[in-house]
């Protein structure tokens, strides 16, 4: 009997039928058989025994199998590969093959990636740079295609990316959809350039990026088509949005972890977990290897209540489905055979990792340095800068300012009376300065703004990592250390640098787009833990990460207040301070 038949999941032919039928019906070994798994179902949650076929990368039956190669589980647990619903490679500092070497060995299998950093800076090239690097890792890598480059109207950026530079990306199998949707002003006031987005990937998935949106505008969102958020950092709103029909990312990362507020909600108001799923959006590698990556999320949910089988629902299967990846996230027939082996469903200790049924820690992934006159890196154009530049009237009181909230991305408005001389602000300890500079085409555009519980003192903190649109932002309690780190971090396109006291103390380069690293995460590591122990030591609170805050500092997207380099910006008002 001859199947001349392909298999299609999610419209991709994955393996000739007749090959997966004779393993399937057990007329022939399959090429790897697992023996006595405990074998967890996401489609009715019960765990059941048995033996998983594999062959081709592909399961082809569960049940009781023999195989050419046959490796007994001894009653462990076996989930489908772990799946991170959000997040940028860019943001972890080191190159994107790298970050998944360290993330796939806690069983994250699948990545939804989107590039918007790498486009805010160098447009297609930074996402064909991401798409390239991500082809050949053991991992699933898809990518959203950035929706708001630039994140607003008003922004300073590298690059432009319109509606019509996606069209050439439409049939790229990894392009799941339109990234997240940050300028929310666009999609309530139906702007045409935002509508011709919306529009090109009506029939796929499209991301948000909602804070704190009101009743109407949360449901003009949702009307719009946009299916999902990351951004809830409590209950009650993940709430108004799942009533809406969205799809809730609970987002556990390095600076914003939001895991712990919604579940604790869900666990206490016993909500159906149906609808979530877990991200990291920003997660260091360093976090990583210490916490582990969407494993932590899932032991974290079973440790606030949710039912182990529940939590890896929302790891898996309720992933895939939001993203259409209709052979992924369950362990079963025709699924792609990524499978994580646990030792138990509580601590969740992992004691091997497969990719399309090969143990990834098999595979070696090869690192290459881009060249240093590639085009990625010497992205850093400043006009020349004098100390006047860095001047400051923040005019009348009471001044508004920025006020950083322990733990959090998000700030507060400050307002009352910053020290000042004949009208310039003077900055101190308390009352640190900050300055956000355009590096992409040297208009010489600077922003100026004061910050409260930065706390830095004899010195000045500078990065080229500031989303969206990575300018280069400085803090600092004096304008001369300022100008010294800006003119330090000009000098090895971009990267993270701190000064104290007319010297430079430590810079940690990163020359790809001023984004990442292609040393290696054990040096860049080294050397930011360093950084960090020297920030703290100058004045930098417990509980402030210096260079995460300050590369947030600048998003005019997330509440209360901002800095640009067109000046103070009030994100609830969406206007500029005057």
């Amino acid at each position: 009997m001859n199947y001349n038949v392909l298999i299609k999941k999610g419209g991709l032919p994955v393996k000739n039928y007749e090959s997966l039928l004779e393993s399937a019906m057990g007329s022939k070994k399959s090429a790897l058989v697992l023996k006595n798994g405990k074998i967890i179902n996401v489609f009715t949650g019960e765990i059941l025994s048995g033996d998983i076929a594999v062959e081709d990368g592909y399961i082809a039956g569960i049940g009781t199998y023999e195989g050419e190669k046959e490796i007994d589980l001894e009653g462990r647990y076996v989930a489908p590969g772990f799946i991170d619903a959000h997040l940028h490679l860019e943001s972890t500092m080191v190159t994107p093959p790298e970050l998944i070497e360290n993330a796939v060995a806690w069983g994250t299998t699948t990545y939804v990636v989107d590039p918007h950093e790498a486009a805010n800076v160098k447009g297609k090239d930074g996402i064909d740079y991401i798409l390239h690097t991500t082809a050949h890792v053991p991992a699933n890598v898809y990518v959203m295609m950035p929706s708001c480059v630039p994140a607003t109207a008003f922004e300073d950026n590298g690059c432009v990316f319109r509606a019509e530079d996606m069209k050439e990306y439409l049939d790229n199998p990894r392009i799941l959809g339109l990234g997240e949707v940050m300028d929310y002003v666009s999609v309530v006031n139906g702007a045409p350039d935002m509508v011709e987005k919306l529009n090109l990937f009506r029939h796929k998935t499209i991301d948000g990026h909602a804070p704190g949106l009101s009743e109407k505008d949360l449901n003009t969102y949702a009307l719009a088509g946009i299916q999902t958020d990351h951004e809830c950092v409590d209950y009650e709103y993940a709430m108004r949005e799942r009533r809406l029909g969205m799809h809730v990312h609970i987002r556990e990362g390095s600076a914003a972890r939001n895991l712990e507020a919604l579940v604790k909600g869900i666990v206490e108001n016993k909500v159906s977990t149906e609808g979530f799923s877990f991200c990291t959006d920003d997660k260091h590698i360093e976090d990583i290897r210490r916490e582990g990556h969407i494993s932590y999320c899932i032991k974290k949910a079973v440790a606030l209540g949710i039912p182990p089988v529940q939590a890896i629902r929302m790891a898996t299967i309720q992933a895939a489905r939001c993203y259409k990846l209709d052979h992924l996230g369950a362990v079963a027939p025709g699924y792609q055979a990524d499978l994580v082996i646990l030792q138990d469903l509580e601590e969740l200790k992992i004691t091997d990792v497969y990719y399309k049924g090969a143990p990834v820690r098999e595979y070696k992934i090869e690192k290459q340095a881009l060249a240093a006159e590639h085009p990625l890196k010497n992205t850093v154009h400043l006009k020349e800068i004098r100390p006047e530049d860095l001047t400051y009237r923040p005019g009348e009181a009471p001044h508004a300012a920025v006020q950083l909230l322990p733990g959090q991305i998000v700030t507060k408005k400050f307002y009352g009376n910053l020290p000042c001389e004949e009208g310039c602000f003077k900055q101190n300890a308390e009352y640190n300065k900050l300055a956000v500079l355009e590096r992409h085409h040297a208009t010489g555009k600077i922003g100026i703004g004061a910050v409260i519980g930065f706390g830095i003192r004899d010195g000045a903190i500078a990065s080229s990592v500031s989303h969206d649109s990575h300018n280069i932002s400085v803090i600092g309690d004096n304008d001369e250390d300022m100008l010294l780190a800006v003119r330090e971090l000009e000098r090895v396109q971009g990267g993270y640098t701190i000064v104290s006291r007319g010297k430079v103390l430590d810079t940690l380069p990163l020359p790809i787009m001023g984004l990442m690293s292609d040393d290696g995460f054990e040096q860049v590591n080294e050397l930011l833990q360093r950084m960090t122990k020297t920030a703290h030591e100058m004045g930098v609170p417990k509980g402030v990460e210096p260079f995460v805050t300050l590369s947030f500092i600048a998003l005019p997207v997330i509440p209360e207040i901002r800095v640009t380099p067109r000046g103070l910006f009030d994100v609830t008002a969406f206007s500029f301070v005057k």
